[in-house]
């Protein structure tokens, strides 16, 4: 029988990324009813747990699953004292795009040199199994902020964040490669062993 995962995300595009990290081993259920969680944390970390115990809470009796799942993903850009971080998602303000947040960033590194543009994605990963107990994962990789958007695929800031080792934005990436490589696979796949050991 598939391991029965609950996750507390209404972004289609993450749920698209997570169930092919995630693989055939695993029965995702999507809540069709999803409660506004208002994410206050000061970590990406805080930010992960808050959402797998408020969906937990709400779903343990409705529902026989085996976990909750539950993720914060920030960018971090060094020049910018590590903003946006937890407010990736909203940084160009509420109800804002995945362009208006890009073109924000974009400004913010307006006449910055190449080498000072250094950042990192980072994804925290929160785990809680059906007894209550709590579990935390982390993936992050390390790029560079361009000048222009490049690439059609993925979503968020994947168009200016651009990968040295394959020489592409994330944006230019296909899912499965981005999927071998990004700092959401890294976290969900160090969740997916944590899974199949219980």
């Amino acid at each position: 029988m598939k391991n029965r995962i609950i996750l507390a995300t209404q972004n289609k595009d993450k749920i698209r990324e997570i169930k092919k990290i995630l693989g055939n081993k695993f029965k995702i259920i999507e809540l069709k009813k999803h409660p506004n969680i208002v994410e206050n944390g000061k970590t990406l970390e805080e930010n992960a747990i808050k959402k797998a115990k408020i969906i937990f809470n709400i779903t343990r009796k409705n529902f026989k699953a085996d976990a909750v799942l539950a993720d914060d993903s920030g960018l971090e850009v060094d020049i910018l004292g590590g903003k946006p971080g937890v407010y990736s998602a909203r940084f160009a303000g509420k109800n804002c795009t995945y362009t208006d947040n890009n073109i924000k960033l974009l400004k913010f590194l307006k006449n910055v040199p190449y080498k000072k543009r250094r950042a990192r994605f980072r994804t925290v990963v929160a785990i809680i199994f059906n007894n209550g107990r709590i579990k935390t994962t982390e993936g992050r990789i390390s790029g560079y902020i361009i000048t222009e958007p490049k690439g059609i695929r993925g979503f968020g800031y994947d168009p200016v964040f651009y990968y040295p080792k394959l020489k592409k934005t994330l944006a230019q990436l296909t899912a499965a490669g981005k999927n071998k490589i990004s700092h959401r696979a890294i976290a969900f796949k160090k969740a997916k062993r944590l899974l199949l050991k219980t």
